[in-house]
């Protein structure tokens, strides 16, 4: 079933509901991405859960025109989605910036979330990244966006990706709305700052699946809450690269939420 529902600021945001069950699980791509990155979890999924993929504003088929991309705003998108839906218990699965907006979202529905599910979202959250330093970051997608996201995704697979995956999120992503774009990398980027009190504020279990190919600060991440699974074999995209084995730690994780809730 797809539907739309106005954001807290009225922008419209579209999503997609397969399946039933409970908890429901509600799935939040990144940067510039969209709900079509999580095609490799709804058929694994809903056959037990309610599963709901959700297209950000300024995303996929959702609307534009906001004055700032930022991880509240996109916080509100997934909360007037679950609102619509009269969803109950729930568990939120985040990748890359969308582990960033589900924080803000579950802060917002306090009771119903059971767990938070960071999918290479952070690999340390010891030192936030300075401003000059994000400046150069964004230096080169504002001079060439297109050219320099093709870059930036090539380099986030690794020498083993697919090379049909690769060319194609290299592409899609480099086809992203540049305004939108270079806001949303800019608040995202800048977010780990904002993140450390927010993650003090939740009162639900946050576990971080990350590829073994990035150097992960478990012990970091560890003493601000959040528990690290590691995947081997895999890039920044570990749902799109290895469906299978994702939905199965991601399986593991849904159920060890399940376990503490009971």
């Amino acid at each position: 079933m797809d539907g739309v529902v106005p954001s807290s600021d009225g922008v419209p945001v579209c999503y997609e509901v397969h399946g039933s069950g409970a908890p429901a699980l509600v799935f939040v791509h990144g940067w510039s991405c969209d709900r079509r990155y999580w095609r490799g979890q709804v058929d694994a999924f809903a056959a037990r859960h309610r599963v709901v993929t959700v297209d950000l504003a300024g995303h996929g088929a959702s609307g534009a025109g906001r004055p700032a991309w930022t991880m509240p705003a996109f916080g509100e998108d997934v909360v007037a989605v679950v609102t619509k839906l009269g969803l109950g218990d729930l568990v939120l699965i985040g990748h890359s910036m969308g582990g960033d907006v589900i924080v803000e979202s579950a802060l917002r529905l306090p009771g119903q979330v059971l767990g938070l599910v960071w999918v290479d979202t952070y690999a340390t959250l010891e030192e936030p990244e300075p401003r000059e330093a994000i400046q150069a970051f964004m230096a080169p997608f504002r001079e060439d966006f297109p050219a320099a996201t093709r870059a930036f995704v090539r380099r986030l697979f690794g020498p083993d990706g697919d090379p049909g995956l690769v060319e194609w999120v290299a592409a899609d992503m480099a086809a992203a709305p540049p305004a939108v774009a270079l806001d949303a990398m800019e608040h995202a980027v800048g977010n780990d700052a904002r993140i450390l009190p927010l993650l003090e504020r939740l009162t639900v279990p946050v576990v971080a699946i990350n590829p073994v190919s990035r150097s992960t600060d478990a012990e970091g991440l560890r003493r601000h809450g959040v528990e690290v699974v590691a995947m081997p074999g895999v890039g920044h995209f570990l749902m799109l690269e290895d469906p299978g084995g994702f939905n199965r730690l991601l399986g593991e994780v849904v159920a060890g939420f399940m376990g503490a809730g009971s």
